[in-house]
């Protein structure tokens, strides 16, 4: 049987992200997207409760938690601003190649890391002529003896400037793609890792977002997470797993949209009553629901697959594409209902629009998405 209700365990984390989102999160939010500044003792809190990172096995300190938790906190974080979530979820991004393919030893080190302490980890993957063709990276792996050196420059990585340790791929020829990309965990203090600066962004200014710079960084082969050739799945079947908590933050994003839309429309009056008896307005407010919900759906649809163990690349796709468009749709709305005021930094709405951009390029764009989805139905019909 199908069933749509929430555990009790998931009604009550929700609870708590929920909580701690509207207390912790919400008043910070704007002062953090102003100075493009990310909330550390904020960032602390959550993880004293958990909320970093929560699928982390109980045997590496974490909870444990499945994908579904861990879009459901997501969700509730991105409610509060999906800047600082996405600095707290790319502790989960950078987590997950580690547990895909990961040794115990490289598990428990840096695993063991993030569930100990509030310490942030970082994913680098794109580079600045390779950023929808992954395949396409130019960061080089040379082997010397036990070691390999790495060199190259990666872009807008997420944690960049606050990381305690990075996932890197790179490759022993450019020349050979996908084929000979390799995976590495690389610690921030290695000598001729160094970090360039800080973007100064659109949206989502609250998380941190640099590049990391490698010259002639050595790493000893026990930091290998993906031999050549197998770099380039690992990132894929990262990106499938994580894919869906992009969904989860449009999810935040949008309800959030949507409960300070439907606040004002019943409290601003035009032509003698409340907006929110004008067609128009209802119109808008309705598509704003039917979007979150839709995504919500094939958010919880994509996480329930992953925990059965079951192939999800194309749902994971699903959810992603279609949430982070209905996100910039309905954000975009949002404004357009607040009216001229919408437009003013005085109101939450003008940040949600800033912020749903990104949704749709990191992590695989809207347009690479609707590829994942079109070689996998092909596949089924060849």
């Amino acid at each position: 049987m199908i069933s749509f209700d929430l555990s009790e365990e998931q009604t009550e984390f929700q609870k708590i992200a929920r909580d701690f989102a509207k207390a912790k999160i919400i008043p910070v939010a704007a002062e953090c997207d102003h100075h493009s500044k990310f909330p550390h003792e904020v960032f602390k809190e959550a993880h004293k409760l958990g909320l970093v990172a929560p699928h982390i096995g109980s045997e590496y300190g974490g909870l444990g938690l499945g994908e579904l938790e861990n879009v459901i906190i997501t969700e509730e974080l991105a409610y509060g601003c999906t800047g600082i979530q996405t600095s707290m979820t790319a502790n989960t991004l950078a987590a997950t190649p580690v547990m895909i393919a990961g040794n115990e030893e490289q598990k428990k080190k840096y695993l063991g890391m993030l569930t100990s302490e509030p310490v942030y980890a970082a994913y680098a993957i794109t580079e600045p002529a390779a950023g929808s063709d992954a395949a396409g990276i130019q960061c080089t792996a040379r082997q010397v003896g036990d070691d390999w050196v790495l060199n190259g420059q990666k872009c807008y990585i997420t944690n960049a400037s606050m990381a305690s340790w990075y996932v890197v791929f790179a490759t022993t020829d450019a020349s050979q793609r996908h084929k000979t990309i390799m995976a590495f965990v690389v610690d921030r203090e290695t000598p001729g890792l160094s970090i360039g600066r800080k973007e100064d962004k659109l949206g989502q200014r609250a998380s941190d977002t640099a590049t990391v710079i490698l010259e002639d960084v050595k790493v000893h082969k026990s930091q290998v997470l993906a031999e050549p050739g197998k770099g380039f799945r690992v990132a894929m079947e990262t990106f499938d797993r994580t894919r869906p908590d992009i969904g989860a933050g449009a999810c935040g994003l949008m309800r959030r949209a949507l409960d300070e839309s439907a606040r004002f429309a019943l409290e601003r009056k035009t032509f003698g009553t409340a907006i929110a008896n004008h067609q128009a307005v209802q119109f808008m407010i309705a598509e704003m629901a039917i979007k979150y919900e839709a995504t919500r759906l094939l958010v919880h649809k994509a996480a329930w697959m992953l925990d059965q163990g079951a192939k999800s690349s194309i749902v994971s796709s699903y959810a992603k594409a279609f949430g982070a468009d209905s996100a910039m749709q309905v954000a975009t709305d949002a404004v357009q209902v607040f009216g001229g005021a919408g437009y003013m930094k005085d109101y939450p709405v003008e940040k949600l629009m800033r912020d749903a951009k990104i949704l749709q390029i990191y992590e695989g764009t809207s347009q690479i998405q609707r590829m994942v989805i079109a070689k996998n139905l092909f596949a089924q019909y060849a």
